[in-house]
């Protein structure tokens, strides 16, 4: 029986197809349902909407620091963001607690 490949597939330096055929059944009783890939501790998986342009700023600015992940880069942008906000909020907080003493005093 011979097995025969979609155009495009790997092959060897001799021009051999690299790909292992389908088997006609597969056994799945000991299979597990949900994602294939673990999600690492203290980190939630989410499906959210973004525009494109946003997304593609993410991934050229991945492809020109030479790779990574362009999600772990909105990830830190998005943390930053928040230490950012979080020092705005403790400056305003500051601000306003010296200017109520000066009153009180």
């Amino acid at each position: 029986m011979s097995v025969s490949f979609p155009r495009g597939e790997p092959r060897d330096a001799n021009g051999n197809n690299t790909r292992k055929p389908m088997k006609r059944e597969y056994d799945f009783r000991s299979g597990k349902r949900g994602a294939v890939v673990a999600v690492p501790k203290g980190k939630t998986r989410i499906t959210i909407r973004l525009d494109d342009d946003i997304v593609a700023w993410f991934r050229n600015m991945v492809e020109r620091a030479g790779g990574g992940n362009y999600q772990t880069l909105i990830n830190e942008a998005l943390c930053q963001h928040m230490q950012s906000s979080d020092r705005s909020f403790e400056k305003t907080l500051r601000r306003v607690i010296r200017e109520e003493l000066r009153r009180a005093s």
